[in-house]
């Protein structure tokens, strides 16, 4: 169920960090930090007051954020131990119907990208159509190995936002 802005401004504490608690991956205190800000004037008005939350909570709770992210197509989704948004969005994304091949592909880019920079890739599977998806997602994993350490933090939160963005789609009309 989608609320209006209005009802967003007006739901008790706990209610409005239940809501808003999914958007950024196993992260409540995001929504925590933006709570006594209300009222807000619009979606984009939450979304970027979470963002400046995310950026001023520091390198240390930065990664953790970014480490509680699933791998696309890792051990979460086949021990359905994905979070509900999580699910929906690999699900949208067609990943849970790859080939055995496909799921190798992945797995290897997955491994490598994780040893490399130590927490897992994350993309935002909803900014593409879901023909489009798989091929992007693996253009970016081969783009993104060759990046820093800073610049991938960064282009890895970068995504993370936009996964926000559209999930307070699916929460706030």
């Amino acid at each position: 169920m989608r609320h209006s802005i209005q009802q967003l401004n007006q739901l008790a504490v706990a209610e409005f960090v239940r809501l808003l608690g999914g958007v950024f991956e196993s992260a409540p205190w995001v929504a925590q930090k933006i709570v006594g800000k209300r009222p807000f004037r619009d979606r984009d008005h939450v979304l970027r007051l979470m963002c400046d939350a995310l950026r001023r909570a520091g390198p240390q709770k930065q990664l953790e954020l970014i480490r509680a992210h699933p791998d696309l197509v890792g051990e979460a989704p086949r021990a359905g131990t994905l979070s509900a948004a999580s699910a929906r969005e690999q699900t949208g994304a067609a990943l849970m119907d790859l080939s055995p091949a496909e799921a190798r592909w992945f797995e290897r880019y997955n491994r490598a990208y994780r040893e490399k920079y130590g927490f897992p890739f994350i993309f935002c599977v909803r900014a593409f159509a879901p023909a489009a998806v798989r091929q992007a997602i693996l253009d970016s994993f081969e783009m993104r190995l060759h990046n820093d350490d800073d610049r991938e933090r960064d282009t890895a939160l970068g995504e993370i936002g936009k996964i926000a963005e559209f999930r307070l789609r699916d929460l706030i009309a």
